[in-house]
């Protein structure tokens, strides 16, 4: 799967631009600030619905612009296909592909898979627990788009259900017949998302230690084997993974914290409340692994993500965003070769010197709004 053309009107600082793109590497190389994050954020966005840099859509909008467009021509295999969404703020996004409308903006996730590997992906190791989830949930609605509609259920059923605790937070006067309701939804949509994301953890572990392996080939790291195990807010045997014992097993758990849920006017129990650990050998990444080793970490689990992807069809579009300033020559040399083999890499780098000379390829010096092909 490789991007052909990528079409951009008002799409953050880029009143206009087209390009056209090739399979193997492309290198955009620019000063900080002048744009190339701008045009590899669209064709990742185009794939998940979501920006690895901001969490609204108001940013991707040119300022002064009322709607950014975004195109692109996506072939795989001996088929092109033309996608196409319109960001608009405070207003519902449109989707088409091959000019048809889609009755949800939410079918275009997984039409075209992009793994993306940014700076900000340290957060995956050092950041919050939602980070971890965000990675997992990302990576599961690429792989099978239609529980996309079960995390947008299950995020419904909890803002509901907290409205009704918030609303009788210390005053135990909810209805209890209400809440019953949204307790077995919660529990079902959350079961299935549960269930999910164990199976995703389970098809990824093989890829996650081959990629660390590799990735800190040489270091003291690469003979310590890395982990990524499931943390529920309940108490579940670690082998679970059928769905209906799942799910029952929130309902147990939803009634035994009920008091404490009314008391403090939340829902704590649930995948919303789940962790990913990550660990190195014996001990967490979290807090105890070093700079290097908590980067080689992230990169792991997107080449982990990367490989899995692979197995299920076809190459995703891998991007690798101002990635290589933090490597050194070793490192940067290592990652071109592990990633070399894909249909499409796109790279963008301040300093032409930092891209290794296996992903130069196409290259194009972007600079005061302007993307130009050398």
């Amino acid at each position: 799967m490789h991007v052909s053309r990528l079409t951009l009107h008002d799409f953050r600082s880029y009143a206009d631009v087209e390009l056209v793109l090739e399979p193997g590497a492309t290198a955009f190389i620019g000063s900080n600030g002048q744009g190339k994050t701008n045009l590899v954020e669209a064709i990742d966005y185009l794939s998940r619905l979501d920006s690895h840099r901001v969490s609204g859509d108001t940013p991707l909008v040119r300022a002064g612009a009322e709607q950014a467009i975004v195109r692109a021509d996506v072939v795989k295999g001996d088929r092109t296909a033309l996608l196409e969404l319109e960001i608009t703020p405070g207003r519902a996004n449109r989707a088409r592909i091959n000019r048809g409308a889609l009755p949800r903006t939410r079918d275009l996730v997984g039409v075209l898979r992009t793994v993306m590997f940014s700076p900000e992906d340290l957060a995956l190791v050092k950041g919050d627990p939602s980070d971890r989830r965000r990675f997992l949930d990302s990576l599961l609605v690429l792989r099978t788009p239609r529980l996309g509609g079960v995390k947008a259920d299950y995020e419904r059923v909890l803002k509901q259900r907290n409205t009704l605790l918030k609303s009788a937070r210390g005053r135990r006067n909810v209805e209890i017949a209400t809440l019953d309701i949204w307790d077995e939804n919660l529990a079902r949509t959350g079961a299935e998302l549960v269930a999910a994301r164990l199976l995703l953890l389970d098809a990824l572990a093989p890829h996650l230690s081959e990629a660390y392996r590799r990735v800190a080939a040489g270091s003291a790291a690469d003979r310590r084997d890395v982990t990524a195990t499931y943390r529920p807010s309940l108490d579940l045997d670690p082998d679970l993974r059928d769905q209906q014992v799942i799910e029952q097993r929130l309902l147990e758990e939803i009634a035994r914290r009920r008091g404490d849920e009314l008391d403090r006017g939340i829902s704590l129990v649930g995948p919303h409340r789940d962790e990913v650990v990550l660990t190195i050998g014996e001990l967490p990444a979290k807090g105890y692994a070093s700079h290097g080793e908590s980067w080689s970490y992230a990169l792991a689990l997107k080449l982990a993500s990367f490989e899995l992807l692979r197995d299920d069809d076809d190459d995703p579009v891998l991007i690798l965003d101002d990635v290589f300033a933090e490597l050194d020559q070793g490192r940067r040399q290592q990652l071109a070769e592990l990633v070399g083999d894909a249909e499409q890499v796109l790279v963008t780098a301040a300093v032409a010197e930092d891209v290794p000379e296996a992903l130069k390829g196409h290259r194009f010096r972007v600079a005061g709004g302007e993307v130009v092909r050398e």
